[in-house]
């Protein structure tokens, strides 16, 4: 009887290890979370120099990067829920009205029912940028070409730490352009490659518990 394939077979993944990717021809990736900007609310001389600060910070890679939007759809479930337990205990019928109006509005502007409609679906959005190594980029590599096929080199533990210390050196390159750009940079966990990987394959599943602060005035 045929083995059945596993999802990790299609997958370009061989392992995730101390904060790296490392895909099955050995090329490793680090993932790092990008903060955004209101880029429109910036004066004209703030946007242009921005876009300088992107340009200059482009032409000073000599090796690729990947930026990666993550858009998940908000399920706010939870906070809906809490609304309704303050309005079910609120003894002031004005502000139980109050209470039920603002929660409807939610409801109608998640739901897509005009007019809050309007808005459509609310998302929250995560912004990455993939950093990768090769090790054929370092010296003594097993990484040979010989008619038109390379070979996948082996990965010993003096490689990997090796090209990982390469690896965080570009990332630092990196935090620092985009810092100048005024975007904070961070490098994602092993846990935390884990958990994007897996959101990114179980969208449905991963979306994203919103729980705000209940607002002041329908708290009393």
């Amino acid at each position: 009887m045929p083995k059945t394939a596993s999802t990790q077979d299609f997958l370009e993944i061989d392992q995730i290890r101390e904060g790296v990717v490392i895909l099955k021809n050995k090329a490793l990736r680090a993932i790092m979370m990008v903060s955004s900007l209101n880029f429109a609310l910036k004066s004209d001389e703030e946007q242009a120099s921005i876009i300088y600060q992107f340009q200059e910070f482009l032409n000073s890679l000599d090796f690729p990067l990947q930026i990666v939007i993550q858009s998940r759809r908000l399920n706010i479930t939870g906070y809906i829920d809490g609304i309704k337990v303050l309005e079910s205990k609120q003894p002031n019928e004005l502000l139980r009205a109050q209470t039920e109006a603002y929660r409807k509005f939610i409801e109608d502007v998640v739901s897509g029912a005009p007019p809050a409609g309007r808005y459509g679906e609310i998302m929250a959005k995560n912004f990455f940028v993939v950093v990768p190594f090769t090790l054929v980029e370092t010296k003594g590599a097993d990484g040979n070409q010989l008619l038109g096929a390379i070979k996948i080199p082996v990965l010993t533990e003096e490689k990997f730490q090796m090209a990982k210390q390469q690896l965080w050196q570009r990332m630092e390159f990196v935090a620092l352009g985009l810092r100048r750009c005024g975007l904070q940079a961070m490098p994602l966990t092993t846990p935390e490659i884990v958990e994007l990987f897996w959101s990114l394959h179980h969208p449905k599943q991963a979306e994203v518990g919103y729980y705000p602060e209940v607002p002041p005035e329908l708290a009393k």
